[in-house]
């Protein structure tokens, strides 16, 4: 039995490839965590570009809070199994009328993972709306094979490498999946996706949580790591990471340079050109 999602959310998300919405944090609980991101950011002297790709929550306690928390497990074990790991976060900011977008794209291709055992919780942490530029997905599409990408280099881009993929998709089989502050929706690895920007007077503001079943294993580089956040490890793939107890823990700090140089080599293998947020990346 499902420990969070009904019977027919599991289903959905095993037919469809996602399931969207599921309540996690209570309104004022989602504004605490709004407030504590907008007080990192400002304490870092704005939007802290170094932490948006990669594990945040070695870092920032609220992140890690947020990674362990009882609910998004529960979720994400409803669909994934017993063992997880946090393999990496991301941050997803629109600013207000930004123009940021995220292009239509498979998350397994640049990531370097072995098997498609892979989840992403996407936390609302302000309004995802259709307005504000909520994710969309193509149902069924995590059962595609992997398709060709193309990168862009889109500075508007908020993907890595503005990759998008190099095949058409049919925007009128798109369903969008709209959040208020606290939800949070389950995508599949290989599901299509893209978001548009931001046309309100809000900041879109979204913690994505990427979740690993143990056999999943680091094709691309030696060393990767992560958090084992729930049941056990029997296949040691990865180097297990022990978040800190204070945010920028000086430790943690040695381990999260370590990490980002490594994901560097693995989300830019290949790519032609100067990736946007390449500099950002090698300030670590």
């Amino acid at each position: 039995m499902p420990k969070i999602l009904s019977e027919a959310q599991a289903a959905g998300y095993r037919e469809n490839g996602f399931v969207a919405p599921v309540d996690i944090l209570s309104p004022e609980e989602a504004r605490h965590y709004r407030t504590r991101f907008e007080e990192y950011e400002a304490t870092n002297g704005g939007w802290y570009e170094l932490s948006k790709g990669q594990k945040l929550y070695l870092l920032q306690t609220w992140v890690k809070e947020l990674c362990s928390h009882p609910k998004v497990l529960d979720a994400v074990e409803d669909v994934l199994g017993p063992n997880l790991l946090v393999w990496g976060t991301s941050l997803f900011v629109k600013d207000a009328r930004d123009p940021g977008f995220v292009s239509w794209h498979q998350d397994a291709t640049y990531w370097g993972l072995s098997k498609p055992d892979v989840v992403t919780a996407w936390i609302a942490l302000s309004p995802a709306t259709l307005e504000s530029g909520c994710m969309k997905v193509i149902p069924g599409s995590h059962r595609w094979e992997q398709k060709e990408h193309r990168d862009t280099l889109d500075k508007h881009n908020l993907l890595t490498r503005g990759q998008e993929l190099a095949v058409e998709v049919d925007e009128d089989e798109a369903v969008a999946m709209p959040l208020n502050p606290g939800q949070m929706s389950l995508h599949h690895v290989m599901i299509a996706h893209a978001s548009k920007p931001n046309t309100t007077d809000d900041r879109r503001i979204g913690l994505a949580i990427r979740f690993i079943a143990p056999h999943v294993s680091q094709i691309h580089a030696d060393r990767d790591s992560a958090w084992l956040v729930r049941g056990e490890d029997t296949c040691g793939n990865f180097i297990h990471e022990t978040p800190p107890e204070a945010d920028m823990d000086e430790a943690a700090l040695a381990e999260h340079r370590r990490i980002m140089k490594l994901r560097q080599g693995v989300l830019y293998k290949g790519v032609q050109g100067k990736p946007a947020h390449t500099e950002l990346l090698d300030q670590g």
